[in-house]
């Protein structure tokens, strides 16, 4: 596809995914930090929080003066006693402490009487208590530097801090868990997104797994680095060898400020209303953009079946020696199949560096915006929802719909071309999302994808003693029938014959979900699944805003490309229109970025497909203007010219831009671009047209 600007070509990505007993240094680049603003909602809260408090009686805490430092306001350490060396877990390099002896033996004075977080024993010492960290908690195991807006908070062994906001985390001592993932010190800064549309983000303190290391030399020389010599002092008497110490910063991206700039999505990162009696709002978290959750709220529920399927998946992948292991993971909608895969996928990162993730669930995508078939590489942890990881797979096609009901063919055709892209020879595990449609149709989907795919484990959730349709084990793969493949046929004689093969067998694992509100879609805001959507789709267009900090320029202000008429052809997937009306439908909308295998070839006008092919699709756009009269496409998308170049194939399905972007634009005379009231839905043909495939139910097959 030809293009009028250019934009120097993205570098290749690293391709050694080879299994490992540890995990390989991640490195990305740093987010940029801003002061979170306070929205009406949280000021709101602080003010009833507030006049709440002074109704009952103030407890005045003593001031304690912060130490005075001689010389220069910044002390540069030229001299010291003790260095120790100590080497940094997950396959890091060592890393060399340096520690200044009189600072120390003035501060271990402090810190032998306490050793964590809770109340005081009889004889004067400080029991740890676990548990979720809530109320005054904060108030003795968090320091804030506000000049240089971070906190630092110490954790104890089993203690849990769950929240909603977004923030980057740095482990600076021990080991935390989030997700699945275990974050530990000495790597880089990793980023959590816990918005109000998905479960509460809990993190979990591990403690350190070296018993023969000095905490205190180690801790003093840390806390150092991002606190007053004060709040050094009064946290460091908190640390022992089972304490996690984590550096939280508020944390501002393209993607976050694009989607706080529409009004209904203004507090996405703020508890719902259901949460707000029991946020926590008087803690040194709460400026930078974390509001810390009691313990009435749930956070992530795992069931003893749960963990069992992690663990079960985890040591096949561990200890597999007859090729790689292939998951595939099933279940009804709403029993939380998105959030076991996630956090499948962070617990393998844990012993791998890479996991091949084949998406086969239309509606609820984890890594593209909806309608896509794709096949991606795992190599970060998924420490949000997916509109918050949004990422061009290796290999994607664009079904053009949430569902394939009205053209299964053709999903099982584009399941089947995913997997014959991805690499035989590759010896990382795979991870198979599929639908939440499990009845009928639905079911022999499912039966003909675990016969075409060569699955080892299949993970099948459900809920309340049930999975709401016939349980997938081995034997009923023999007899059950799909919509494409058969069982296969069995005679009394096939035992005895030499050229019989054994039937393909995997292990089945059934896993109970006993989340709250589990079966049922989320009622309050931000939960519902048109919601989760246009969420992806949002976060996906957010890549057109300026990496850095500034104002968000609305879709009218963005530079489209100029693409010839005659360089791309276009079609549409969802339903059939009149080659002469194609424009009209394509126009303001989102559209496919395809390739084609065969040149385009056009006698001077639009070249309108008659079907939707089955292609590669490199990324998305929205083709914001049709000029008849040059013959240009007008299309606006975050993909690379370089891989624009390859691109001849638009394509249009049924998703559609959500309305948040088209009615906060701003024209002239307060006219909005693409939206127009003059319209009614009692002319012929001006709702949504519905095309017949020939399906008949399972019922009246063969009739």
């Amino acid at each position: 596809m030809k293009v009028n600007k250019l934009a120097p070509e993205k570098g290749a990505r690293a391709s050694s995914l080879k299994w490992r007993n540890t995990k390989a240094q991640r490195c990305t680049t740093r987010v940029n930090l801003s002061e979170l603003p306070s929205t009406p909602v949280m000021v709101k809260m602080i003010k009833e929080h507030q006049a709440a408090v002074k109704k009952k009686p103030i407890v005045k805490r003593l001031e304690r003066k912060a130490m005075t430092l001689s010389g220069s306001k910044e002390k540069k350490h030229t001299s010291f006693e003790s260095e120790k060396t100590y080497p940094n877990t997950n396959g890091k390099s060592e890393v060399t402490m340096n520690i200044d002896a009189v600072d120390w033996q003035e501060w271990s004075t402090n810190g032998k009487s306490s050793l964590g977080n809770g109340e005081k024993s009889a004889d004067g010492v400080e029991t740890v208590s676990s548990g979720r960290l809530e109320g005054e908690s904060f108030h003795c195991c968090a320091e804030r530097d506000e000049d240089r807006n971070h906190a630092v908070l110490v954790m104890q062994k089993s203690q849990t801090l769950c929240f909603r906001g977004k923030c980057l985390l740095t482990c600076l001592y021990g080991r935390v868990e989030v997700m699945g993932f275990t974050i530990e010190e000495g790597q880089q800064p990793y980023p959590l997104f816990s918005p109000a549309s998905h479960c509460p983000l809990t993190v979990t303190a591990l403690g350190s797994t070296d018993d023969a290391r000095d905490e205190g030399m180690e801790a003093t020389a840390i806390l150092r680095k991002y606190l007053t010599p004060a709040s050094q002092i009064r946290l460091l008497r908190r640390i022992n060898l089972n304490s996690s110490v984590i550096l939280l910063e508020p944390m501002e991206t393209s993607l976050t400020r694009f989607l706080c700039s529409f009004p209904d999505l203004s507090e996405l990162f703020s508890p719902p209303v259901s949460e707000l009696m029991s946020a926590v709002l008087d803690t040194p978290l709460n400026g930078l953009g974390m509001i810390p959750l009691v313990s009435d709220v749930e956070g992530l529920r795992m069931s003893k079946s749960y963990r069992e399927a992690l663990n079960t998946v985890v040591s096949a992948c561990r200890d597999d020696g007859d090729g790689c292991v292939v998951v595939l993971v099933c279940g009804t909608k709403n029993v939380g199949k998105s959030t076991f895969i996630r956090v499948l996928l962070n617990t393998l990162l844990n012993h791998t560096t890479g996991i091949d993730y084949l998406e086969g669930d239309l509606g609820q995508t984890e890594f593209t915006p909806s309608g896509c078939l794709s096949l991606s590489t795992v190599t970060e942890p998924l420490l949000g929802p997916p509109f918050t990881h949004q990422r061009t797979p290796e290999h994607m096609i664009y079904y053009g719909q949430t569902s394939c009901d009205s053209d299964l063919d053709r999903y099982l055709e584009s399941m089947k071309s995913l997997w014959s892209r991805r690499p035989q020879s590759r010896d990382t595990p795979v991870v198979i999302n599929t639908m939440g449609w499990v009845k009928g149709f639905g079911f022999q989907m499912l039966v003909d994808v675990l016969r075409l795919l060569p699955v080892t484990h299949v993970v099948q959730l459900g809920h309340s003693e049930s999975m709401h349709c016939a349980t997938l084990t081995p034997d009923l793969l023999q007899t059950v029938q799909g919509y494409l493949t058969k069982p296969p046929a069995h005679t009394a004689m096939d035992e005895f014959t030499e050229g019989h093969s054994p039937a393909r067998t995997y292990a089945h694992l059934a896993v109970q979900s006993a989340f709250q509100g589990v079966g049922r879609q989320g009622a309050s805001k931000h939960q519902r699944s048109n919601e989760l959507r246009e969420l992806s789709l949002l976060a996906y267009l957010s890549q057109l805003q300026e990496a850095h900090q500034g104002p968000v320029r609305q879709l009218n202000c963005l530079t489209p490309y100029q693409v010839p008429h005659t360089a791309v052809a276009i079609g549409v997937t969802h339903c059939e229109v009149a080659p002469s009306h194609v424009l009209y439908a394509a126009n303001g909308s989102l559209v496919g970025l395809c390739c084609l295998p065969e040149k385009v070839t056009s006698r001077g006008g639009p070249v309108v497909l008659s079907h939707a092919p089955l292609c590669p699709c490199v990324g998305f756009g929205v083709l914001r203007g049709i000029d008849m009269a040059r013959g240009l496409y007008f299309l606006l998308t975050p993909v690379d010219p370089s891989i624009l170049r390859n691109v001849n194939c638009l394509l249009l399905g049924a998703i559609t831009l959500p309305s948040c972007i088209l009615t906060t634009q701003s024209g002239r005379e307060e006219e909005k671009p693409y939206v127009t009231t003059d319209y009614s839905f009692d002319l012929t043909g001006a709702g949504k047209m519905r095309v017949f495939k020939g399906i008949v139910r399972p019922g009246q097959v063969g009739k």
